[in-house]
């Protein structure tokens, strides 16, 4: 040990020319517990069904859109919190397009990408007052106005004034979806396939 010491000192005084290396680094463990507790809720436990679609009805080379269908948001908090909504892709890679905005439907015989899900809020209310949605793409740290769910972001409510978080107690927004089809050319159609979109929304408190 003594020997091990010696050339540690020696170690130390040679790579120092005029200041020491500092031989300790603070670790610091920052948050907060809150008190409140928000619930996000769908109807029919998210559920939505587009209903069968037939392959003839899809174009060949080109994709093809299933139109639009809206649920009913809801978010209630114990009391006014601050708080945002961070979409988890559950079908990640699965989508027939990389933009982040695009979430997967599901993969046929494991490598043919089925097509995307897109997914917006609309007609905003905070605690029954008209407002807007915002969006942060670092953590909450900077936001804008959009109302897109996209991977590795978050959505929160402002009022008509400002693109700040503001607390609320009950939030409701139109959640609006669609699903696009991939070209029927890329796709193995012989059998029945599953639509199979799957998304997860968690509440974040800011």
């Amino acid at each position: 040990m003594k020997t091990l010491n010696a050339l540690f000192a020696t170690l130390l005084f040679t790579g120092a020319s005029s200041a020491f290396a500092a031989s300790s680094v603070d670790l610091t463990v920052r948050g907060l517990i809150t008190p409140s507790a928000c619930e996000p809720s769908l109807p029919s436990g998210g559920n939505v069904d587009i209903g069968k679609i037939s392959a003839k009805d899809l174009k060949a080379d080109d994709f093809t859109n299933l139109g639009e269908h809206k649920v009913t948001l809801t978010v209630t908090c114990d009391a006014a919190t601050l708080m945002a909504i961070e979409p988890q892709d559950n079908r990640a890679g699965s989508s027939a397009d990389d933009i982040p905005v695009r979430f997967g439907l599901g993969l046929i015989n494991g490598t043919e990408k089925l097509g995307f899900l897109e997914a917006w809020l609309s007609a905003p209310l905070a605690d029954s007052v008209e407002s807007r949605v915002i969006r942060s793409s670092d953590g909450g740290n900077t936001w804008e106005r959009n109302s897109n769910f996209s991977t590795g972001t978050l959505l929160s409510v402002a009022d008509n004034t400002t693109l700040a978080p503001i607390p609320v107690q009950v939030f409701n927004a139109d959640l609006n979806l669609t699903a696009t089809i991939a070209p029927a050319s890329s796709l193995t159609l012989t059998e029945e396939v599953p639509i199979d979109g799957s998304v997860t929304l968690t509440v974040k408190y800011l």
